[in-house]
């Protein structure tokens, strides 16, 4: 099975993966029936918290069946209690367990809303499958002898033949070819990337489509394993794990919630002796209100939320654990080119030798770039046109193409006028091979600027010109610059907010590195970069209590990736990097691993905000539930009916109705995140502290109050 592209553009795919917003209605009723299916007890003992409360709501349940035929409750702590008051507890429990169950349910029908969009995508295609490759052969003298099969029916191993205008039938790797791919079913961007052979832009995924030429793909992928299959699996939250750290909470909350059993267990023969036993049903209510529902209720979602955020950025987390770890990572390993560099060098600048003419200089350049189809070449002409020199769109002679042995490249114009432009000391070789009398009168200032440039960070290209009659002269040097993206030394002064420490890793010698590095204002760098010096670097960082994280696109960088506490493959890199990595990169964009960070973050202090609520909520209830059981029995509690609640059974009451809706009001914030600002750890648990702990006890007080307002209108509270 594979994809077919429906997907004109990146507004209708982006908007086909981000369903209905933050918290919709839609999405309420969607939720519901999951939500309510979520009540089987084999379920609900995977959460302690919640699992309690379910219990305590079926035996509230038991018991407002059978209090009518045993002649109805009578009092509670010396208190009278109305008829239906152990019905009303059962019902808003029952309430707060669905609740609880909606806040997941919802998180992970967004999920499901985005795989059955893929879903919908995914049609047997045909394949022209290669009945006998030999790899050493000519490509083109196999691709006759083919068999058309259903896509569904390829196995691991198969070579098929792609034309311009077909779907890829399965994943794979380009052996032969090159090509102009649509991948904007997969990754929302209607612009097209080029594929080939022999490199890390090889590897192809099932359900993009060729749009140029035909390439040869080998398909890496058994049936039902592909990328969309597991781009669906992941979405639809199948694969998600709980992180240690969620884990350890949820251990935490079922040992807290453990404790308060054994108090409420407690309480009624404390009551009972003071002659004023408390109701079954005041005991299970006081249970849910002191153990930490509200977290526990929605410590799933948060999760699940998390891993939500990512896909809507385009990055699939192949675990929560992946996610979870990226909010604590403190040191940030990113690649030069195409991450803090746009990756083409550009000329920024023409150094014309003393005595020489600039405008003969930016000629010459000019000239020379003309049919060099990289984009240095091409910033060169443009740089020559800012200048006010245009030499026209054709080399005017013949072309003398760049090749590794001679470090050059240039043009013979007709009159026998030789331009050459390149490293330094191979166009300096070309003069003096020619008789070039006037090199050593200016082979010091060519040394002095090449010397000057390289500091600079950037490429020296030393431009020479040799006439029929006369001898070879050097007219001067074009400065081409790898461009740092503008904005981006800010972001990493938001991450050395954070308290991430950031290492560029380039393949460029020392000097050019520190330049491009104090440009950008990273913290450190990694010159001439191996792929051990890579994997050597992060084991010194985790050796040292750190948690790193990095991109990559090749082969070279799996085991990085693998090593790496996060690992961000690009989508566009080899299967090999996709495998190693924890993440995958649709849009591979190796800046977006910063985005990456973030939204951890926002992962680890959303649940920390919600749990510091959580616990200032419970601590507020006391103030509604403790008077009112025993103002009966012991009038000087009366003291802390600080809320002035009409009735102990109205205050009862009131508590679990405000339990209930609290998780409803909170379902929005867990699902959108807490908002992350770069502070470090002590400013943001005094925030935490303030707007979440004084708010988680504020809350209750008022939320209890209103509803108590509504309460005690009812005949008998």
């Amino acid at each position: 099975m594979t994809t077919v592209i429906d997907t004109p553009s990146r507004t209708s795919s982006a908007s086909a993966r981000t369903p209905g917003g933050i918290f919709t209605w839609s999405q309420v009723r969607a939720a519901l029936p999951g939500a309510f299916r979520k009540l089987d007890p084999r379920q609900m003992w995977h959460n302690p918290v919640m699992f309690i409360v379910w219990v305590g709501a079926a035996l509230a349940t038991v018991l407002a069946v059978a209090e009518p035929f045993l002649g109805g409750p009578t009092e509670s702590g010396g208190t009278a209690v109305p008829a239906s008051f152990t019905a009303v507890i059962a019902v808003f429990l029952w309430l707060t367990v669905v609740f609880a169950n909606l806040a997941e349910s919802v998180a992970e029908g967004r999920g499901k809303a985005q795989a059955d969009t893929l879903r919908q995508t995914r049609t047997a295609t045909v394949a022209h499958r290669v009945a006998s490759y030999d790899d050493a052969a000519d490509p083109g003298a196999q691709d006759a002898r083919t068999d058309d099969v259903s896509s569904a029916d390829l196995q691991l191993g198969d070579v098929v033949v792609v034309e311009a205008g077909d779907p890829v039938p399965g994943d794979g790797e380009i052996v032969w070819g090159i090509a102009s791919v649509d991948e904007s079913a997969i990754t929302g961007e209607s612009a097209p990337v080029i594929r080939e052979s022999g490199g890390d832009r090889s590897a192809v995924t099932g359900g993009t489509r060729v749009l140029s030429d035909r390439i040869v793909v080998r398909i890496s992928s058994r049936p039902g394993e592909t990328f969309v299959d597991r781009m669906i699996a992941l979405v639809e939250g199948a694969s998600r794990q709980k992180t240690p750290n969620e884990i350890a909470l949820n251990i935490l909350l079922a040992s807290l919630s453990i404790v308060f059993v054994v108090v409420a267990l407690t309480l009624n023969p404390i009551a009972s002796y003071a002659a004023s036993p408390v109701s079954v049903a005041v005991l299970i209510a006081l249970l849910v209100c002191l153990i930490p529902t509200t977290i526990g209720a929605l410590l799933s979602a948060i999760g699940i939320a998390g891993m939500d955020r990512l896909v809507q950025r385009n990055v699939l987390a192949m675990s929560g654990r992946a996610v979870e770890a990226a909010g604590d990572v403190t040191t940030l390993l990113l690649d030069k080119t195409g991450t803090i560099t746009y990756g083409n060098r550009q000329a920024s600048e023409f150094v014309p030798i003393t005595g020489v003419d600039a405008r003969d200089l930016v000629r010459a350049a000019a000239l020379s770039s003309l049919a060099d189809p990289t984009p240095e070449g091409a910033s060169i002409v443009a740089l020559a046109h800012k200048a006010g020199v245009d030499v026209g769109t054709r080399a005017p002679g013949e072309i003398v193409p760049f090749t590794a042995q001679t470090r050059m490249s240039g043009l013979d114009e007709p009159d026998g006028t030789q331009i050459r432009k390149g490293a330094g000391s191979a166009v300096m070789a070309w003069l003096e091979e020619g008789g070039a009398r006037a090199v050593g009168t200016a082979a010091a200032e060519v040394a002095a600027a090449v010397e000057r440039i390289a500091q600079s960070g950037g490429t020296p290209l030393v431009v020479a010109v040799r006439t029929p009659g006369e001898p070879g002269r050097v007219l001067g040097l074009v400065h081409l610059k790898d461009v740092v993206k503008e904005g981006i030394a800010d972001r990493f002064a938001e991450l050395r907010a954070m308290g991430i420490r950031t290492v560029m890793i380039t393949g460029d010698n020392p000097l050019t590195a520190k330049a491009i590095a104090a440009e950008a204002g990273v913290d450190d760098f990694l010159a001439e970069a191996t792929p051990e010096d890579k994997l050597e670097l992060i084991r010194r960082e985790q050796e040292g209590g750190n948690l790193v994280a990095m991109t990559g696109d090749g082969t070279n960088d799996a085991p990085a990736l693998a090593q790496a506490d996060v690992g961000v493959a690009m989508n566009s890199g080899t299967s090999a990097a996709k495998e190693a990595g924890n993440m995958v990169d649709l849009d591979s964009d190796p800046t977006k691993l910063i985005d990456v960070v973030r939204i951890g973050k926002q992962l680890l202090i959303t649940r920390g905000a919600l749990t510091t609520f959580s616990i200032a909520n419970d601590i507020a209830k006391y103030f509604a539930i403790i008077p009112a059981m025993f103002m009966g029995v012991f009038p000087g509690l009366e003291a802390l009916n600080i809320m002035g609640l009409s009735s102990p059974s109205s205050a009862v009451v009131s508590a679990i109705v405000f339990n209930a809706l609290v998780i409803v009001v909170l379902i929005p914030l867990a699902l959108r995140g807490v908002r992350y600002r770069p502070l470090d750890a002590s400013k943001i648990l005094g925030r935490n502290l303030l707007v979440y702990g004084l708010g988680g006890i504020v809350a209750p007080f008022v939320g209890i109050w209103l509803i108590d307002l509504v309460v005690r209108l009812i005949p008998g509270y």
